[in-house]
């Protein structure tokens, strides 16, 4: 027996659906948004076909049943590598296939430049499927495109745009100097029409710049709104996990630095990135969520004229070049990102409060941590800090989190309120209980190692280890130091 349907007006702006139109929205006060709805009787809208429902030869929706997890192919393995190793790197090893890939930064930072360099990788046949991908439909032809979809001859790659037109794109795509032959481009905002060209296409890498510009009728005809983010969205999410596909979405961010929109948009995708500069032309690709790897992974790209270039030596490129002795203030520490050891300077400066209230000025390490450490130093050490105003800044512009750099942080501060400068060729590295003990850190081994083929004669640890001297507390440390 069919069920009873019944007709409602749903808020394109916020979702409220009301039993009848009305000029206004109750819960978001905004007008005109009201548009009419079938409700089934179980109380869900149905607004039309989307993209992720199969349908049959009369157009009618085919209902999903379930089946046997065993039955079930394993996509272990399945990846599509972008050509650009510190991308791959941050994606946990190559874009899994069948998922969606969000990414979000500052405008003008690089987000369109990157994408369009891996697309052309992609279409040009540097980009490649994993030894996993050749299961069933899915086959390796060497171009970087499955082999249903290059039997289209549009070379697997589909890029949207809803914010550039053509010409400003082929006019960048000159610019980087890029192979754009087998780029299929599409410069629109409408839902119905990407879905067209992802049905008629079916590639194998998709680029959609923006998320937010992007609207359906369904929805209103508002673009940006939280309930066009969420629909199309989904529709696009559900297509992708359909086909042998990777899905690129490009998101604004907030004033915040967050990405904008509803907090469910992260959810619905596998992997969330975000794009971050320094002040230099130094770009870092951090990975915020990843279903398919780790998140520790950090990517490293310099911005030439020629778009974003990996940097391959990052060893050392967080320590400042000097010619003599260390200024007073600056702390060497072996740090952690994902496979990688990085050599970073933490520099920390003291002055006299201005104010009866003391302050931490701190944007690359957390606040409360510099705080924390501070409070540590003067508890054990009598040097009192309560009165001074601190200024914490890491050389490079690459943001701290991990642990391990308390004991780093701690000789930095000493050092600046001492005035004793930190010894040459030494590093220190350990995390800072409230007692004052310095604990074990998480693969010691590499990180004296990386710091030993660096130059660096003497490592301050937690633990003794070759090439590193091991101590017990902040006053152990503090005496090897600096005496």
């Amino acid at each position: 027996m069919a069920k009873k349907k019944s007709i409602v007006y749903k808020c394109s702006s916020c979702g409220n659906i009301q039993p009848r139109w009305l000029g206004r929205c109750p819960e978001c006060n905004e007008w005109n948004t009201f548009e009419e709805f079938v409700q089934n009787e179980g109380g869900a809208t149905v607004g039309g076909i989307g993209l992720g429902n199969k349908v049959d030869s009369k157009g009618n929706r085919i209902p999903q049943k379930p089946v046997s997890l065993s039955t079930i192919s394993p996509l272990e393995g399945d990846r599509l590598f972008t050509g650009i190793e510190e991308f791959d790197r941050v994606l946990g090893g190559g874009a899994m296939l069948k998922s969606a890939i969000l990414i979000g930064g500052e405008p003008g930072i690089g987000k369109s430049t990157l994408l369009l360099q891996t697309a052309s990788k992609i279409a040009g046949g540097a980009g490649s499927f994993s030894a996993g991908a050749t299961n069933g439909a899915l086959g390796t032809n060497g171009t970087g495109a499955s082999s249903a979809a290059k039997s289209s001859g549009t070379g697997g790659v589909l890029y949207v745009s809803g914010e550039e037109s053509a010409n400003q794109i082929r006019s960048r795509s000159d610019r980087l100097g890029l192979n754009c032959a087998n780029i299929q481009i599409l410069c629109t905002s409408i839902l119905d029409d990407i879905e067209n060209a992802l049905n008629a296409l079916n590639p194998t890498f998709v680029v959609i710049d923006s998320i937010q510009t992007v609207y359906s009728a369904e929805a209103g005809l508002v673009p940006g709104t939280v309930n066009q983010l969420k629909y199309c969205a989904n529709e696009l999410i559900s297509w992708v996990k359909e086909h042998n596909c990777v899905m690129l979405m490009v998101a604004h961010i907030t004033k915040e630095g967050t990405i904008a929109g509803p907090k469910s948009l992260e959810h619905m995708v596998d992997t969330v990135i975000s794009f971050e500069k320094n002040n230099d032309d130094v770009r870092f690709l951090r990975c915020q969520k990843n279903r398919f790897g780790s998140i520790d992974e950090l990517g490293i790209f310099s911005m030439q004229e020629k778009g974003l270039v990996p940097v391959e030596d990052t060893s050392s490129m967080f320590i400042t070049k000097r010619s003599g002795n260390l200024p007073s203030g600056v702390a060497i520490v072996p740090v952690f990102e994902g496979s990688r050891v990085f050599m970073v300077e933490i520099q920390a400066l003291t002055v006299p409060a201005k104010a009866s209230l003391s302050r931490v000025y701190s944007d690359k390490i957390d606040n409360a941590r510099v705080s924390r450490v501070a409070a540590v130093i003067e508890k054990c050490m009598g040097l009192k800090f309560s009165d001074q105003d601190i200024y914490i800044n890491v050389a490079g512009g690459i943001k701290l989190t991990e642990s391990a750099i308390d004991a780093g942080l701690m000789a930095a501060l000493y050092s600046a309120r001492t005035g004793i400068s930190f010894p040459e060729h030494t590093s220190v590295v350990g995390e800072l209980s409230l007692a004052g003990e310095i604990r074990p850190v998480s693969k010691l081994k590499q990180r004296v190692k990386n710091a030993t083929s660096l130059g660096f004669t003497k490592v301050i640890a937690p633990e003794s280890e070759e090439g590193a001297v091991g101590v017990a507390d902040i006053k152990a440390a503090l005496k090897k130091l600096f005496g």
